[in-house]
């Protein structure tokens, strides 16, 4: 059972930026087959896509991040990163970090088909 922890969520004011990781139990460089992602839900909204690395660290983002967010990865360090910078009031959100080991996907799967989630990490944002 693979295990998923995020850190660095905070509050900052609107245009600025924060960094988001995710520590997964997973060796990330002994796994072709994965796809991982970072997913966010504000209160009374559905859980949405924000940004992936699947396969052949294919990258993927929502039209509402492109530009501003950059996911990466380090295998060494079996890590997921999420820069976001440009920050708005509607970034406001749980994020959470998503992951699955045996299979790839492109684009922005639904939240469904991930197997495994991060407790999340609050990120709000002030105008």
């Amino acid at each position: 059972q693979a295990q998923l922890l995020e850190s660095g969520g905070g509050s900052v004011q609107a245009g600025g930026s924060l960094r988001l990781s995710c520590t997964t139990s997973e060796n990330l460089s002994s796994v072709r087959l994965r796809t991982v992602g970072w997913y966010r839900q504000a209160p009374g909204k559905k859980r949405e896509g924000v940004a992936g690395i699947e396969g052949a660290d294919q990258t993927s983002y929502s039209e509402s991040v492109q530009g501003r967010f950059t996911i990466s990865k380090d295998n060494a360090k079996n890590s997921l990163y999420l820069q976001m910078n440009s920050l708005k009031p509607e970034d406001t959100a749980v994020y959470y970090c998503a992951a699955r080991f045996d299979s790839v996907c492109p684009g922005m799967p639904s939240p469904s088909w991930y197997a495994y989630w991060g407790q999340g990490t609050q990120v709000t944002v002030s105008s």
